[in-house]
């Protein structure tokens, strides 16, 4: 399994709950008792599916969870972000997603975020997945192959382009794996499986977070191509990677002096297939 710098992930989730949990909805989160994430990385679905299952008081605030959230993870240096970011409501344990450190329906719920894109077996992990919920099973997985960008510096839409393509190209996992995510619900022997794609559009724009700064930062250096570099440079040759990052910094640059100017805005569209199905004979 590829792993991720908490870094990363903050950057690649950044937002995605924080206004419309409207993917959620066939998770039936309000009704379960025990939820597990898997894969849950630094806790921000984990926390998330907290907060959706919490008790109401007299004041209408939420009182805390009324189901048992666990989330696990292989990455113990994640996990212990995780843990940081958490009031101690939330259960985490390390453990590997084709073999979880739990009994057979031991959850009414096992749900994974940006798993199945990063395993070279998805179907053995929804299976796992199955073999510990008597219930639902649930993925919520992005399409990297149909990301968008749009943004104020041209050069940024067809740099995301090209290096997107060569990243698709070069990565050992399918990471565009999109609806396709049924196939490996179905051969897991899940039933009643559905898909609904949505799209999470993160924006940039002024006044600037210093999330957006740092990320401007990042490409005037190359650090955030550099990232993929192994990937990028499978799929090409490294004299063409070489001439990407010196295209990319110079767009990254240009992203700066925009920034400086208040006049950079960004909106990237990613999409994300929420897949969910019943295991045979569950509750």
């Amino acid at each position: 399994m590829r792993r991720f710098s908490a870094e990363y992930l903050e950057h690649t989730r950044r937002g995605m709950w924080e206004d419309d949990r409207e993917a959620l909805a066939d998770l039936s989160l309000s009704s379960r008792e025990r939820v597990l994430d898997v894969g849950c990385g630094t806790g921000e679905l984990t926390r998330v599916l907290a907060a959706e299952t919490g008790a109401t008081g007299s004041d209408g605030g939420t009182t805390g969870p009324n189901a048992s959230v666990i989330g696990v993870d292989a990455d113990r240096e994640l996990l212990s972000v995780a843990r940081e970011e958490s009031d101690g409501e939330i259960g985490y344990a390390a453990g590997d997603a084709a073999r979880l450190p739990m009994a057979a329906d031991a959850v009414d719920l096992a749900v994974c975020q940006a798993l199945l894109i990063n395993l070279p077996d998805p179907t053995a992990a929804v299976r796992e997945l199955a073999r510990v919920s008597d219930d639902l099973v649930a993925a919520i997985e992005p399409d990297n192959g149909d990301v968008r960008v749009a943004s104020t510096v041209a050069a940024e839409e067809r740099l995301e382009r090209e290096a997107r393509e060569a990243y698709v190209d070069g990565v050992e996992t399918d990471v565009a794996l999109g609806d396709r995510v049924r196939e490996a619900f179905d051969a897991a022997g899940l039933v009643g499986v559905r898909t609904r794609r949505y799209v999470h559009e993160k924006r940039t724009e002024p006044p600037y977070a210093e999330a957006a700064l740092r990320s401007a930062a990042r490409k005037a250096s190359g650090a955030g191509l550099a990232d993929h570099r192994d990937e990028l440079v499978a799929a090409t040759s490294e004299r063409a990677y070489d001439d990407l990052r010196g295209r990319w910094r110079e767009m990254g640059r240009e992203v700066v002096d925009a920034i400086g100017a208040g006049e950079y805005e960004r909106v990237e569209y990613v999409p994300f297939d929420v897949t969910v199905g019943r295991v045979a004979g569950g509750d």
